[in-house]
């Protein structure tokens, strides 16, 4: 079972953040965008969350350092989440599910777009250059059943179509930390790194992910926390994140590398 903390927030009023609008009594989160949603002339990139939270979510990590790569290259973004219940909650100061609890994954991700957020499946390839999926252990449990099911997954519909059509349209598709099993179980043969294959004292403590990519037909190649490994032929890029015990930048600076080759494969 996997250690998890995480403190609870509510809806506290910051000093120096924006007054909340009041309406009907009511007072209201504005809405605010991200510096990269704004229209650049570079590749147009797709992220796909799958909630918000690690153990039952998004790495948020994870997404907002793919979010910062995305910006320092020009990248224009649009953020995306399957409109489903989470398999379940994990109280993340104790590591257990939370058994009264019920959330939605859409309402969740939207916490990190900071509310710009569609359904995915709005999501269509021809408008886009890119797709790229963070981790967090939401892509291998609502995204897919991998964390139940194993190598005999099942995965949500819209990211299987997804995956398909950016493939054929020979687009790029990035990937961290545990979302390669996505590519892995829908594109069969293709190239992905989780990191290392053993342990090695805990440094690396989902090494056994790797077996499980190779079960479900895929190559795995064993890469740095810092590296990303590019499939070219099916053009696509993953980076082990989080699967690695390390300090914060190097998962951010392999996320860099992970994003930058995205990037580079849509010739933008």
């Amino acid at each position: 079972m996997f250690a998890v903390r995480f403190a609870a927030a509510s809806r506290p009023v910051l000093p120096g953040c924006l007054p909340w609008l009041k309406s009907g009594g009511q007072y209201l989160t504005p809405v605010a965008g991200f510096h990269c949603s704004a229209l650049r002339p570079g590749a147009k990139v797709a992220v796909i969350f799958s909630g918000c939270g690690v153990y039952d979510g998004t790495e948020i990590h994870e997404a907002s350092a793919i979010l910062v790569h995305l910006s320092r290259e020009g990248a224009e973004v649009k953020m995306y989440a399957p409109n489903v219940p989470q398999m379940h909650v994990i109280d993340h100061t104790k590591g257990q599910p939370a058994e009264s609890e019920k959330r939605n994954a859409f309402i969740e991700s939207a916490r990190i777009a900071r509310g710009k957020i569609a359904e995915l499946s709005e999501l269509k390839s021809k408008d886009f250059d890119a797709v790229i999926f963070p981790g967090g252990f939401g892509a291998a449990k609502n995204l897919c059943t991998f964390a139940v099911d194993g190598k005999d997954c099942k995965v949500n519909k819209d990211v299987e179509r997804i995956l398909n059509e950016f493939h054929k349209e020979g687009k790029p598709i990035g990937l961290c930390c545990i979302s390669p099993v996505l590519a892995a179980k829908v594109l069969k043969g293709t190239e992905v790194t989780v990191g290392h294959e053993q342990a090695e004292g805990g440094k690396w403590p989902y090494c056994e992910t790797a077996e499980a990519i190779k079960a479900l037909g895929a190559k795995h190649c064993v890469k740095e926390v810092t590296e990303a490994h590019v499939d070219t032929k099916n053009k696509v890029v993953t980076t082990p994140a989080f699967m690695c015990e390390t300090g914060l930048h190097h998962i951010f600076d392999g996320i860099g590398i992970m994003v930058h080759n995205v990037l580079k494969l849509t010739r933008k």
